[in-house]
């Protein structure tokens, strides 16, 4: 089995910011991409917003498994159609992975509807992740938790709606905590935000990191085929009732066939 995964990046403070450039020449996503290219089952490629379609055409979505997304700076440049796009994809099934600051991002907070704030110190701070729910897919392979060196705060509260599960609740040396890693399930697509990944350090190279990010993806994989038309409300008539045909009986606002109000 073989896992087709994309990592999306904004691909801008590689191109703008020397401290960023500095740590990933190559840029972020191409970093994400070989961590997770590590594992055989996982065939990663890049997507950035500066390609053509941001890199997310119908067909490059239609023949992707898991989507990863970076972004940050350039949320807003991001087309809104190409967000719909992808928001489909995910109803159909194909996973989510979003990382970091892009819980800001207009995909994640077309999913959760809500506006995914949160507390945010830049200060490169010690921030240890807890493991709090040890036989989720994800945490496989991890110990209790681990700690990244230097890292940007985010704080609660986290606005975001009740997720499925809990795997990660960091800790930070400032004394703040934070809902590090969650599952949601959008349709029939398997969501995770994680929050580790601020781009002036290198944390994308940690072993730890890297290991969340291959079992996000075998996670986040839905080997069903996509369910297409989950978006669409038919109006099914009474003769195709399963114990039909039916008598219709009262007042209706619409003929049959008709489509319904949206």
């Amino acid at each position: 089995m073989t896992i087709r995964c994309v990592v999306w990046g904004e691909n801008v403070h590689e191109q703008e910011n020397e401290v960023v450039r500095g740590i990933y020449p190559e840029g972020m996503h191409t970093t994400i991409a070989r961590g997770l290219a590590e594992d055989g089952m996982i065939e990663a490629s890049t997507a950035t917003l500066q390609e053509p379609e941001h890199g997310l055409s119908v067909e490059r979505l239609a023949a992707t498994d898991v989507l990863v997304w970076w972004g940050h700076k350039a949320h807003g440049k991001v087309d809104d159609a190409i967000v719909e796009r992808v928001a489909q994809r995910v109803w159909e099934g194909m996973g989510l992975i979003v990382l970091h600051s892009g819980h800001f991002s207009k995909i994640f907070k077309r999913l959760m509807g809500t506006p995914c704030s949160l507390k945010w110190r830049e200060a490169g701070e010690k921030e240890r992740v807890w493991v709090i729910n040890r036989n989720h897919p994800i945490a496989y392979g991890l110990s209790d938790y681990f700690e990244i060196e230097q890292t940007e705060m985010y704080g609660e509260p986290f606005t975001v709606p009740e997720p499925m599960e809990t795997v990660f609740v960091t800790w930070y040396e400032g004394g703040e905590v934070f809902r590090s890693g969650l599952t949601y399930r959008r349709g029939a697509g398997n969501v995770f935000y994680f929050s580790p990944g601020h781009e002036t350090y290198p944390i994308y190279y940690d072993a730890n990191v890297k290991l969340v990010l291959k079992n996000a993806v075998k996670w986040a994989y839905n080997p069903a085929p996509a369910w297409a038309g989950i978006d669409k409300a038919p109006n099914t008539p009474a003769d195709k009732a399963p114990n039909g045909p039916l008598e219709i009986k009262g007042g209706r606002l619409h003929r049959p066939g008709e489509e319904g109000f949206r």
